[in-house]
C-alpha cells in the first residue's frame, strides 16, 4: 500500500518541501531509502524500525521502499525520521487519518520512540507557510520556536505513540502558542555598562558614532588602555531589535543549534572568535555548509580582538562578505547563501611590544619590526574600516571620576539617529549610513561649501583612495544625524577626519 506524507529539508536558510512516499509490498524482505539521502537518512531505517517496534507495533516481513521526492535534491540530517515512520504506519493502516496533505512532520527518533530536538525549525516553519502548509507536528522541545510563526498550527509531541494517538483522534493536543510581546519584554538587562569605562571620552564618542551609523571600527592602542573593555560594551548601545531583525537572527542561530532554549533572539549578537579561527569557521562552509561567525554576527557585532594575530589570509576572506552583506558557499549540486550584515569591531596594538607612541612606556621594537607587524593588515582590508582611532592610556585623574555617560544615555542618542536614517532610506531597503552606495552618498551627503573645502584639502594631502573618501562622508553623515542636522557642516567633517588615525601614519 502506498502512502505520502510531507516534510521539509533545509539548504542554507531555504527550505524544500519533501514528499516522503512509502510503499509496502510482498517480495524479498528489504528496506530501501532512495532519493539522494545522506548517511544520516540511510541510517534512519534502523532508528525508525526499532522505534516502531518499541511502541508495540510489529513490522511485517515485507519489502519497504521509501522515496524522498524530489529525487534530484540532496537530503541531509535526521529530521525526516518522523515523516518516514508516519509514512510506514499509514501504509500499514496503523494510522488511519489519511488527510495529511496540509501537514508536515519533523523530528529525529530515539530507539524507544522519543522525539529529539532538531535544528533549523524556524526557517522550516517559514517555508511551510510558503507551501500552503497549515500544521506541523514536531518535538515538544521545538514547539516554542515554531510557534513564532503565527499562521501555523504547531503540535508539540514527546514520542511516536503520541503522534499515532493524535492522528487517530484518540487524544487531543492543544496547539503551542506564544506571546511575542512578552518575549520582547523579557529581554535581559546587560550586566556591563559604559559607565564602568573611566575617561576615554573621545573613544566613547567614536563608538557612539559607529553604533549610530553601523560603521566598522578599529581601535589601536597599548595593552591595558581599555580597547577590549569598550568593544564588549558596544552591544549595550546598539538600537533595539525589530521583530523582523529578530526573526532573521533566530533563523541563522536555529540552523547552527545555538538557541539554548530561547524561542526568539531578542538581543543583537556579539561574536568574538579566537585568533586561531580557520577561514571556514569564520565565513562558513564544511561538507554540509553551515553558517560561520560572520553570519552568526548578522545584525550585531563581530569583534576581532588582537586583529594582527589573526592569519592574514583569514582576514582577507572577510573583504567580500563585508562589502556584499552576504556569503555565498558553493558545493557540488548546491549554492547556499547566508546573510552577514554585521558591524566589524577590531582592536590591535601599534607594534609587537604594544607601546609605540606611548608616553608612559618606551617602545623596544625596531622600525623594521613595526613595519612587518603592520603589513599583516593590507590596505584593502584597512579600507573596510570607516573609523580607526588611537586609544590613549588612561590618566590617573580619570580613574576616580564618578560621573560618566551610561550605556542608556548613549543608546538614546543612537536610537534617535537610527530613526532618522530609517525614515530617510525607507524606500531603499537599507537601515544605516554604513550601507550607502556612492549614488546615495551623492544624494544624501550634502556638504556646506567650507566643509567641501576642508575635505578636499585633507583628501589631497593624505592621498586617500575613493573608498576612504566615501567612508569619511558616511561617518560625517552619521555625526550630522546625531545632531539632527540636514546638511553636513565643517565640524562634522573635521570630527569624521579625526576618526581616521591610520591615514596620518
Amino acid at each position: 500500500m502506498l502512502s505520502i506524507v510531507k516534510s521539509i529539508v533545509l539548504q542554507g536558510l531555504d527550505g524544500i518541501l519533501i514528499n516522503v512516499e512509502t510503499d509496502i509490498s510482498s517480495g524479498m524482505p528489504c528496506w530501501d531509502v532512495v532519493g539522494l539521502p545522506d548517511i544520516n537518512i540511510k541510517e534512519s531505517k534502523e532508528r525508525v524500525r526499532t522505534a516502531i517496534k518499541n511502541c508495540g507495533i510489529n513490522l511485517l516481513s515485507r519489502k519497504y521502499i521509501i522515496n524522498l521526492s524530489p529525487a534530484s535534491v540532496k537530503k541531509t540530517g535526521a529530521s525526516l525520521d518522523l515523516a518516514i515512520a508516519v509514512g510506514i504506519l499509514c501504509s500499514m493502516n496503523v494510522i488511519k487519518h489519511k488527510h495529511l496533505d496540509k501537514c508536515i512532520f519533523i523530528g529525529e527518533l530515539s530507539l524507544d520512540g522519543r522525539l529529539n530536538k532538531v535544528n533549523g525549525i524556524l526557517p522550516i516553519c517559514v517555508e511551510a507557510i510558503k507551501n500552503g502548509i497549515n500544521e506541523v507536528i514536531l518535538p515538544k522541545e521545538n514547539a516554542k520556536e515554531a510557534a513564532i510563526v503565527k499562521e501555523l498550527r504547531v503540535i508539540g509531541v514527546n514520542n511516536l505513540k503520541e503522534v499515532i494517538s493524535y492522528l487517530n483522534k484518540k487524544i487531543e493536543i492543544l496547539p503551542e502558542e506564544i506571546n511575542i510581546n512578552n518575549v520582547f519584554k523579557e529581554v535581559k538587562t546587560s550586566t556591563i555598562d559604559f559607565s564602568e569605562v573611566k575617561g576615554q571620552k573621545i573613544i566613547k564618542r567614536a563608538l557612539e558614532v559607529a553604533a549610530a551609523g553601523g560603521h566598522n571600527c578599529l581601535l589601536i592602542g597599548s595593552p591595558g588602555s581599555g580597547k577590549t573593555m569598550m568593544a564588549r560594551r558596544i552591544p549595550t548601545i546598539l538600537p533595539n531589535l525589530t521583530f523582523r531583525e529578530s526573526l532573521e537572527i533566530t533563523k541563522i542561530h536555529s540552523i547552527s543549534g545555538i538557541l539554548s532554549g530561547e524561542s526568539l533572539v531578542t538581543q543583537r549578537p556579539f561574536r568574538s572568535p579566537h585568533h586561531t579561527i580557520t577561514e571556514k569557521a569564520l565565513v562558513g562552509g564544511g561538507k554540509i555548509p553551515k553558517p560561520g561567525e560572520v553570519s552568526l554576527a548578522h545584525l550585531g557585532v563581530l569583534f576581532l580582538d588582537e586583529l594582527l594575530e589573526f592569519n592574514k589570509n583569514t582576514l582577507e576572506v572577510l573583504r567580500i562578505p563585508m562589502e556584499d552583506g552576504k556569503i555565498n558557499i558553493s558545493r557540488v549540486g548546491m549554492n547556499i547563501s547566508y546573510p552577514c550584515n554585521f558591524m566589524l569591531v577590531a582592536s590591535m596594538n601599534p607594534c609587537p611590544c604594544g607601546y609605540y607612541g606611548s608616553k608612559e612606556k618606551q617602545c623596544i621594537c625596531t622600525e623594521i619590526q613595526r613595519k612587518a607587524y603592520k603589513s599583516k593588515l593590507s590596505g584593502p582590508m584597512l579600507d573596510r574600516f570607516d573609523i580607526h582611532i588611537k586609544v590613549p592610556s588612561i590618566k590617573y585623574k580619570d580613574i576616580n571620576k564618578n560621573k560618566t555617560q551610561t550605556s542608556e544615555e548613549i543608546k538614546n542618542n543612537v536610537n534617535n539617529a537610527r530613526k532618522i536614517q530609517q525614515e530617510r532610506y525607507r524606500e531603499y531597503s537599507i537601515f544605516s549610513n554604513s550601507e550607502l552606495s556612492p549614488k546615495l552618498i551623492e544624494k544624501y551627503c550634502n556638504l556646506e561649501n567650507n566643509a567641501k573645502e576642508k575635505l578636499k584639502i585633507y583628501f589631497e594631502k593624505m592621498k586617500l583612495s575613493s573608498r576612504s573618501y566615501f567612508k569619511i562622508l558616511k561617518v560625517a553623515r552619521t555625526i550630522a544625524d546625531l545632531e539632527n542636522k540636514d546638511k553636513i557642516q565643517v565640524q562634522h567633517i573635521l570630527e569624521a577626519i579625526q576618526y581616521r588615525s591610520l591615514d596620518k601614519v
